[in-house]
């Protein structure tokens, strides 16, 4: 694989040795920086760097100051992570341009795939052929959805979307972000279509339906038990 880089940028040592030893296992090369404005240096030192791990509580600069600084000059993913679950602190994230959000404490498998999932959708890894989660596999090539071995009817926008949210399992979506992910940027209707989606998709999975939970206020997250 080419060498990706990600900036995993936390202050605590033990947390970034953590992310960096998964991510190494997965061939990323990782660079580090235990505060804001160290963070902010790097990046404008390294123009390769892929995507950015980005805690929030940090001294000199925490995570939002360096989300704004970045953001200035550039598009690069960003995922944020966090001790608090305060809606309030994800819709900022969103309005600053996060592109995915993490609450503390969380699964470094969880994280990783978080990874490899944004990098995929911005061209920097191939996209997987088959995607599974909880008894749900997605064959993409074939278009096939399956729920415990079972064939789902689905719609295209509804494959599309039930792919998205188990490429982004864990992770808050507002509806915002899946009007532009999975009807694109170019779409001008009403995000209420995304409602009638979930609730049809969530009629045709039987009793994985619960694994889409409603984000009150914001929109849709896909979880399932561990496997």
């Amino acid at each position: 694989m080419e060498e990706i880089k990600i900036l995993v940028v936390d202050d605590e040592s033990r947390m970034r040795k953590l992310v960096k030893d998964f991510l190494n296992k997965k061939g990323f090369t990782v660079l580090e920086a235990a505060d804001g404005e160290e963070a902010v240096d790097l990046f404008y030192e390294d123009k390769d760097i892929a995507l950015i791990i980005l805690d929030v509580m940090m001294p000199k600069m925490d995570g939002w100051e360096v989300c704004r600084e970045i953001r200035k000059n550039s598009k690069v993913p960003i995922i944020m992570l966090t001790a608090r679950s305060d809606e309030r602190d994800e819709l900022l994230g969103f309005d600053l341009g996060v592109d995915e959000y993490i609450s503390k404490p969380f699964s470094p498998k969880i994280l990783v795939a978080r990874v490899e999932a944004i990098l995929r959708r911005t061209g920097k890894t191939e996209a997987a052929d088959s995607i599974s989660a909880g008894g749900i596999v997605i064959d993409k090539a074939a278009h096939i959805a399956t729920v415990d071995g079972t064939p789902m009817e689905l719609s295209f926008k509804e494959f599309e979307l039930l792919t998205y949210f188990l490429e982004n399992q864990g992770i808050a979506l507002s509806r915002e972000k899946i009007l532009n992910s999975v009807w694109n940027y170019d779409y001008f209707g009403d995000a209420r279509t995304i409602d009638t989606h979930v609730k049809k998709l969530r009629s045709k999975m039987g009793d994985k339906a619960d694994y889409i939970k409603t984000v009150w206020g914001m929109g849709y997250k896909f979880e399932c038990p561990a496997e």
